[in-house]
C-alpha cells in the first residue's frame, strides 16, 4: 500500500483561505441586512448594514492585495506594489464615512417621530449575525498575518455591534419604546465616524506624501546639521510608502576636507534616519559646495 503525501499549506494561502472566508460572510450578510432592516423598518439594522458592506470591502482589499503584496518590485513599480492597498483603505473610507452620514440623516427624523420596528425580526437576525460573525472571527484567529490579525478585530467589533442590537431589541419588546432604534442606529454611525476619520485623513496623508506622524522632521534636520563637518542640511524629504515603510532623501553641504570621511558621515545620517522610523529607503547625496549642491538637486529632481 502507497503512502498518500500531502503537501503543506503555507501561511500566505492559508491567511488568503481565511480572508476569503471572512469576506463572503461579510458581504452576503451586510446584503441580507439591507434587506432585513428595510423589512423590519429598523434604521440600527441599516446602520450596521453600512459597516458591514465598509468592512466586507475592507476584506476584499485585504484578499486582493494578500495575493497582489507577493509580487515583487519591477521597472514599472521599482517601490514594490504595496502602496495599491492605500486605494483600498480610501475607498472603505469613503464608503463608511458617506455612509455614517446618511444613517444619521435617516435616523434624525425616526428619534422626533418614532415609527413601529419589528423587534422580534431583530432579535433573531442579530442571533444569526452574532453566530456569524463569531465564527469568522474564531476562523481569523487561527492566523499569524497583520491582515488576519486586524480583521479577527474587525469581527469581534461586529459582534459587539450585534449584542447591542440584541439588547436594544429586547427593550423594546418589554416597553414600545422605538426611539432606541434610531438611537442606537446614530451611536453606531458616530462610533463608525470617530474610527473611520482619523484612517482617511492619515490614508490622504500618506498618498500625498505627507511627512509621516512618526518622524519629527525639524529634530531629524537639526541633529543632522550637527555631525562633525556637516555645514548645512537641504532638500530633506521623508514620505511613506504604504504607511508602514518611509522613504528619506537629503543633500547635506560638508567642509571640502570632510570627502575622506564620507562614509563616516553617511553611515551616522542612515543610523539618526533608522532611530526616526526611517529604515527602508535612505539615498544621501553629499556636496562641498552650494553650487555643487543644487547641481546636485537639479540632476535628483531630473
Amino acid at each position: 500500500m502507497s503512502k498518500q503525501t500531502h503537501t503543506p499549506v503555507s501561511g500566505s494561502q492559508q491567511a488568503k483561505k481565511h480572508i476569503k472566508l471572512a469576506f463572503f460572510i461579510n458581504l452576503f450578510f451586510s446584503i441580507g441586512e439591507f434587506l432585513f432592516g428595510f423589512l423590519f423598518n429598523s434604521v440600527s439594522i441599516m446602520s450596521d448594514a453600512v459597516h458591514d458592506l465598509g468592512d466586507s470591502v475592507s476584506i476584499g482589499f485585504a484578499w486582493f492585495f494578500q495575493r497582489y503584496s507577493e509580487k515583487k518590485q519591477d521597472d514599472r513599480y521599482t517601490f514594490g506594489y504595496s502602496r495599491f492597498s492605500l486605494l483600498g483603505a480610501l475607498l472603505t473610507g469613503l464608503i463608511l464615512i458617506s455612509g455614517s452620514v446618511f444613517m444619521i440623516y435617516q435616523s434624525v427624523p425616526r428619534l422626533i417621530h418614532p415609527e413601529p420596528v419589528n423587534d422580534r425580526g431583530m432579535f433573531w437576525l442579530s442571533l444569526a449575525a452574532i453566530a456569524l460573525n463569531g465564527y469568522a472571527a474564531w476562523v481569523l484567529s487561527k492566523g499569524t498575518s497583520k491582515n488576519e490579525r486586524l480583521l479577527n478585530l474587525h469581527m469581534l467589533e461586529d459582534v459587539l455591534g450585534w449584542v447591542g442590537v440584541l439588547i436594544v431589541s429586547l427593550l423594546m419588546n418589554l416597553t414600545d419604546f422605538y426611539r432606541l432604534d434610531p438611537i442606537l442606529s446614530i451611536l453606531i454611525a458616530l462610533y463608525l465616524l470617530y474610527k473611520t476619520i482619523p484612517e482617511f485623513l492619515s490614508t490622504m496623508n500618506i498618498l500625498l506624501d505627507g511627512t509621516p506622524d512618526t518622524v519629527d522632521l525639524p529634530h531629524l534636520a537639526e541633529a543632522i546639521g550637527k555631525i562633525p563637518k556637516v555645514q548645512d542640511v537641504s532638500h530633506l524629504h521623508v514620505w511613506s510608502l504604504n504607511g508602514e515603510e518611509n522613504a528619506l532623501i537629503v543633500t547635506v553641504l560638508i567642509d571640502s576636507d570632510a570627502l575622506t570621511n564620507h562614509l563616516e558621515i553617511k553611515q551616522t545620517i542612515l543610523k539618526l534616519a533608522q532611530e526616526n522610523g526611517v529604515k527602508d529607503h535612505v539615498t544621501i547625496e553629499l556636496a562641498t559646495s552650494q553650487e555643487e549642491l543644487e547641481k546636485d538637486y537639479g540632476k535628483a529632481q531630473k
